[in-house]
């Protein structure tokens, strides 16, 4: 920068992609360890009332829909809501964009993910000529004020864009092609995306540049190894939704404590049986 100060924007080619996980066992025990700190946190929000948001966004095949699988496999699906987001509904089209993402934020107590998310203004629809370019440039302050308006009243937000390389990529794609079970995942969309590789990145820096906020900052993932990606994204969001958050197990009213003990006839803890 001309400034002589650090530049320290978010820029995909900065990342270091090559930390794989030493071994499955690794992996294995460091992601129960997370998914039981993960449920945690998400008893914490639904004992205190607490909101939260979870944005997923990355590369086609760059892994969101395992990493989200992670994420939510150990907690209650009472107070977790996933949100799949594809191209607008008949109902949704003429509306503003950001009408259907209102309809699916977090009731108190609850967390909401979104596979996908209301960035889509300024990637997709911005690189593939969706929306016209007044409309995209705007949609920077838009959603900069959407997600002021979110942490002003107490809602928690995550922002992870999870980052492959083209070639990492490659083989992700001909893997499904060559799998009948993952061959419904690979569509015509996603390879127009790739032909479109180096106006994707431009888009994604902006977004970074423009969105990037201290209330709502992003969360730049290297996934080109699978099980290093996810254990990187549940610490992220771990870390962000725990910050200032007591996980402690709420504590009951000694005296209903001690009543229901007494009813069941059981010795309380530490204490001896009852005769």
């Amino acid at each position: 920068m001309g400034n002589g100060k650090q530049d320290d924007r978010i820029r995909l080619d900065r990342l270091d992609m090559d930390h794989p996980v030493e071994s499955k066992e690794v992996y294995e025990r460091k992601l129960k360890k997370r998914q039981t700190e993960m449920l945690h946190v998400q008893q914490a929000y639904w004992h205190e009332k607490r909101r939260a948001i979870v944005v997923f966004e990355g590369w086609d095949a760059a892994g969101k829909g395992g990493a989200i699988r992670r994420l939510t496999e150990l907690l209650d699906p009472r107070g977790t809501r996933v949100w799949p987001i594809a191209k607008p509904e008949p109902a949704e089209q003429g509306r503003h964009y950001l009408y259907r993402f209102w309809q699916k934020l977090p009731e108190p107590g609850n967390i909401a993910i979104f596979d996908r998310s209301w960035y889509g203004r300024v990637l997709v629809e911005r690189v593939e000529g969706f929306a016209p370019k007044e409309a995209w440039k705007r949609a920077y302050d838009e959603i900069n004020e959407f997600e002021r308006l979110l942490t002003d009243d107490g809602v928690r937000i995550v922002k992870l864009f999870l980052h492959i390389t083209p070639e990492v990529q490659l083989e992700r794609f001909a893997e499904r092609l060559r799998n009948p079970y993952k061959r419904w995942k690979l569509t015509e969309e996603d390879i127009r995306n790739r032909e479109r590789w180096d106006e994707y990145v431009r888009a994604i820096h902006d977004m970074f540049d423009r969105t990037h906020r201290p209330n709502a900052p992003w969360h730049a993932i290297p996934a080109n190894h699978k099980w290093s990606a996810r254990l990187a994204v549940m610490r992220r969001v771990i870390d962000h939704l725990a910050d200032g958050v007591s996980l402690e197990p709420p504590q009951p009213d000694p005296e209903t404590l001690r009543r229901c003990y007494e009813r069941l006839g059981l010795a309380p803890d530490g204490a001896e049986p009852a005769a």
